[in-house]
C-alpha cells in the first residue's frame, strides 16, 4: 500500500497562516505528476511550528483533497507519548491511510522506552503505523532489534522510514523483519541504494518540486531498467544536495517560492537562507532547467 514516490509535502503559509487554497493546489500538482502517497505534517511540513488545531486541519484538508486517489500518511509523532497518541487518534478519525511516527526527540529514551512509546501508539489505533528513524534530528537511533520486536508484537506497525544514513542497518532491518515489512528511504540521496536493498520507495523532499522525476526513477527501477533509474538519479543529485544547503525545509521553501509553487514563507525559528546559499540554490534550479533565464 505504501510504496513508490511519497512526498513529504510542505505546508504553505500566507500572511502567517496556513494557505489552505494553495495546499490543495499542491496536492493536485503531486497527484497529476505521479506521486503515489502524501505525508502531511511531517518535518518538511513544519509540523513543530503548527498548533494542534492547524495540525488537525492540515490533515483533514489533505484527506478531503486526495479523495482516496493515493494514500495519505499523516505525521503524528511527538516527544511525549500521550501527545503522539492523541495526534494519531485524531488523524485516524480524519480518515488517513496510515501514520508516520518519528522517534521521540530531546528525551533520548532507552531502547525499552522507544519500544513502549511506539507500542502505545500502535495499540491506540487500528491504522497502519510507519516508524520514522532519524537520529540526526532526534538524538536516538531505533536499533534493529527494537524495530524487529515492534514489527513482531504490533501487527499494525508495517514499516519504517529510514533516514539514519546507515546502509548496513537498512540491510539488517530487511533481514530481521522480512520482505513484507515496508522500508522507505527517508533520504532522497539514498533512494536508489535503498531500492536495491529491498526498499519499496521514498518519502521525498525533492518531490515537492520535481514529482514526476522521482516517480520516474522508482518506476524505471521497478520495471528492471536500472540504467535509466541510475541516469535519473545522477541528474537529480545536484538538486537533492541543494535542498539541504541549509536545514530542511528552508531551501525547499525558497525553491518553491522561486518556482511560483507557493510562498517561501516559514515560521521561526526557520528563517531566510544566507545569501551565498540562496545563490547556490538558484544555480542548481537553473542547471536542472527549472529556473529560466539568466542568473543575476
Amino acid at each position: 500500500m505504501f510504496k513508490g514516490s511519497i512526498v513529504a509535502i510542505v505546508t504553505p503559509f500566507k500572511d502567517g497562516l496556513v494557505d489552505e487554497k494553495k495546499f490543495r493546489e499542491l496536492i493536485e500538482f503531486q497527484i497529476e505528476n505521479g506521486t503515489q502517497g502524501i505525508v502531511p505534517c511531517g518535518t518538511t511540513g513544519e509540523s513543530p511550528t503548527l498548533t494542534h488545531e492547524e495540525h488537525s486541519r492540515v490533515i483533514e484538508i489533505c484527506v478531503a483533497a486526495v479523495r482516496k486517489r493515493i494514500p495519505v500518511i499523516a505525521g503524528t509523532g511527538s516527544n511525549a507519548t500521550a501527545e503522539a497518541v492523541d495526534l494519531t487518534r485524531q488523524a485516524a478519525r480524519a480518515g488517513v491511510d496510515g501514520a508516520l511516527v518519528v522517534t521521540p526527540y530531546y528525551n533520548k529514551p532507552t531502547q525499552k522506552g522507544l519500544y513502549l512509546h511506539f507500542r502505545a501508539i500502535a495499540e491506540s489505533v487500528s491504522i497502519p503505523i510507519i516508524l520514522y528513524n532519524i537520529e540526526g534530528r532526534t538524538a536516538r537511533n531505533i536499533e534493529t532489534d527494537t524495530v524487529a520486536r515492534l514489527a513482531r508484537d504490533c501487527k499494525n506497525i508495517v514499516g519504517i522510514k529510514e533516514a539514519s544514513g546507515n546502509v548496513q542497518q537498512i540491510k539488517d532491518v530487511y533481514r530481521a523483519c522480512g520482505e513484507k515489512f515496508i522500508i522507505l528511504s527517508g533520504d532522497d540521496a539514498l533512494t536508489l541504494p535503498v531500492l536495491e536493498l529491498g526498499g519499496q520507495g521514498v518519502i521525498s523532499v525533492v518531490a515537492n518540486i520535481v514529482p514526476a522525476d522521482v516517480a520516474a526513477l522508482i518506476a524505471a527501477f521497478n520495471t528492471g531498467n536500472k540504467q535509466k533509474a541510475s541516469a535519473i538519479n545522477d541528474r537529480l543529485m545536484p538538486l537533492i544536495k541543494a535542498m539541504f544547503l541549509e536545514t530542511n525545509p528552508i531551501p525547499l521553501k525558497h525553491a518553491m517560492g522561486l518556482l511560483g509553487l507557493c510562498s517561501a514563507q516559514m515560521r521561526l525559528p526557520l528563517c531566510a537562507m544566507e545569501e551565498a546559499n540562496l545563490e547556490k540554490l538558484k544555480v542548481a534550479l537553473h542547471d536542472y532547467g527549472l529556473l529560466k533565464g539568466e542568473l543575476v
